[in-house]
């Protein structure tokens, strides 16, 4: 722990941590203020911080008032008689305020207040990805940072973010207040509201909601074509006649006579059985496989899928797939 200083007894220069990263100063909370340009709108439920009133487990990143008035003069009144400003922490801060803790640890580091760029940037790496940092707050906050450099591309540079995620996150602040409001509930995926971004404003709500229909359509005709490729129809003897024989020709399926002079191979001709009283039509044509004994090898899954595909419709074949990938 580093050796704590009395800011009181200083005069309005801010004193610098040289120590370490891992050791902190303490100051008196009316010394420190929250960050005026906090991304966060809501710091939310601080529940989860209530051990602060006895050990604060890590310190705030701060900058000096005065160099964080140098690049927002506009908010002196904000800061008010406060020496720091805390850039990283703002929710330890009110939480210390909450709980009753005197003093809180801080970590001077005023080379994040070099620019706009650099201390908005730091104070928004803090939250990226956290759960509770919703995904409009982030989006406004990256268009803050940006905003501080002369393009995307040079504030993903300094950042080490990627254009693309940039990009993508400046597309969701072209949403309708509703779509933003259905994006921060939940009911609006992250990729869905990128694509909808690209829809003129007035018309989102819309296409929203055609596709959603569109999309539980889908989910219907889908339903309905496992079930009925679940349902295999058994057939069954005509109850009208339950005591008539089936009868059954057998056919040579090779075209050559057994144990002809003329047959290449000299082998036995394979023969199928066929009802005789059927139809014509149900008579089986002769099929090739991918083994010699005219079955289907099971273990070939090319074997397999080509005998699917001469045999299944597309549809048929989508609704099959959809039914092996569910029980992976």
């Amino acid at each position: 722990m580093g050796k704590r200083v009395n800011l009181a007894t200083i005069d309005d220069k801010p004193v610098a941590v040289t120590a370490p990263a891992e050791s902190a100063a303490g100051v008196p909370l009316a010394l420190v203020v929250a960050n005026p340009r906090n991304p966060r709108q809501s710091l939310g439920d601080l529940e989860d911080l209530k051990s602060i009133a006895t050990r604060q487990l890590q310190p705030c990143l701060v900058v000096s008032a005065k160099g964080y008035l140098a690049l927002w003069p506009e908010d002196a009144d904000r800061v008010g008689g406060a020496q720091y400003v805390v850039v990283n922490g703002c929710r330890r801060l009110a939480a210390a305020k909450k709980f009753g803790r005197t003093e809180l640890l801080i970590i001077h580091d005023e080379s994040v207040a070099s620019s706009r760029g650099e201390l908005l940037g730091a104070a928004v790496e803090e939250n990226i990805g956290r759960q509770d940092f919703d995904v409009i707050e982030e989006a406004m906050a990256v268009e803050a940072v940006v905003a501080e450099y002369s393009s995307a591309r040079e504030a993903a540079e300094a950042r080490g973010w990627t254009p693309g995620w940039i990009s993508q996150r400046r597309a969701l602040l072209k949403l309708s207040p509703e779509m933003q409001q259905a994006l921060r509930a939940g009911d609006l995926a992250v990729r869905d509201a990128r694509r909808l971004a690209r829809v003129p404003a007035a018309d989102q709500v819309a296409t929203w909601h055609a596709e959603q229909e569109a999309a539980a359509e889908r989910k219907k005709v889908q339903a309905e074509e496992r079930k009925r490729v679940a349902v295999v129809p058994q057939s069954t003897p005509d109850s009208s006649e339950p005591d008539s024989p089936v009868v059954f020709t057998a056919v040579n399926t090779t075209g050559g006579e057994a144990g002809g002079e003329g047959s290449v191979s000299q082998l036995a001709p394979a023969f199928t059985a066929v009802n005789a009283e059927a139809p014509v039509s149900h008579v089986p044509e002769p099929r090739s496989s991918s083994s010699a004994s005219g079955e289907v090898d099971w273990t070939n899954p090319q074997a397999i899928a080509d005998l699917c595909a001469s045999h299944m419709t597309r549809d048929d074949l989508e609704a099959m797939l959809e039914i092996l990938t569910s029980r992976l």
